[in-house]
């Protein structure tokens, strides 16, 4: 049986650009923030702080997986298919999940419900891929080619969504059509966000209004209906509930 990355060492991973190094460390620091939250209260500014640089990690890095990494595991494993649409399906439910908490007058129990999901998805999450998919990509690919998919992946996050889409396809085309209108749009209003929160109170409800009508930009284009294409229809389950 194939070994969870999580026991293993950079060395064995293929080094500081594989793949597995760079999923291994993103899920270091996100084990790090879920414990932090979980120390928050739900309606403190601390939570807030918490969840901002949760979504700002998580989305990211789910978007280049979901764009470099699981195609080549469809490609190369002969189960791929199968391992591939479990952990979509976990992004889908955590990109849903995340649009509710957003959502205005959430009372604070149904918030405390959500934020228990989803800490509950994003584990089960990372156990997926350490435990079973990426040590089956481990097997199937050469050091060297796990370094590409590290680069490849590398470049992707770094340019990619940093919000929920719950309609986009978790799959391309779809998400890569999604790539450039949506990174535009998110990482603006991080910037609008971040200049509400830190700068002047005078500016800050219009830098508010500013990021608000980004949302409603992006909930257009998220309705485009290129971008769904690619997906298997069990990955949006959650979509009627």
């Amino acid at each position: 049986m194939a070994r969870s990355i999580a026991d293993q060492t950079d060395a064995e991973l293929g080094g500081t650009w594989s793949i597995l190094v760079r999923q291994k460390r993103d899920h270091v620091h996100l084990d790090r923030l879920l414990h932090q939250l979980g120390e928050t209260r739900p309606s403190s500014t601390e939570r807030r702080d918490v969840l901002h640089r949760v979504a700002r990690l998580v989305f990211p890095h789910a978007f280049a997986e979901e764009s470099v990494v699981w195609p080549a595991a469809r490609r190369v494993l002969p189960d791929g298919e199968a391992l591939t649409l479990q952990v979509e399906q976990e992004h889908q439910e955590v990109n849903e999940l995340w649009t509710e908490l957003e959502s205005d007058g959430l009372p604070l129990e149904r918030h405390q419900a959500l934020v228990d999901r989803l800490v509950e998805v994003l584990r089960e999450d990372v156990r997926d891929e350490e435990d079973a998919l990426l040590p089956r990509l481990q097997d199937a690919l050469s050091t060297a080619r796990l370094r590409a998919l590290g680069v490849a992946w590398e470049a992707v996050r770094r340019t990619a969504p940093t919000r929920p889409h719950p309609l986009v396809a978790r799959r391309p085309p779809g998400n890569a059509l999604a790539a450039l209108p949506l990174t535009v749009i998110d990482r603006s209003r991080d910037l609008l966000d971040v200049g509400a929160r830190h700068g002047s109170a005078a500016m800050a409800p219009a830098l508010h209004r500013g990021s608000t009508a980004l949302a409603g930009v992006a909930g257009r284009v998220e309705q485009a209906g290129v971008l769904r294409h690619g997906d298997r229809s069990s990955t949006h389950r959650g979509r009627d509930r």
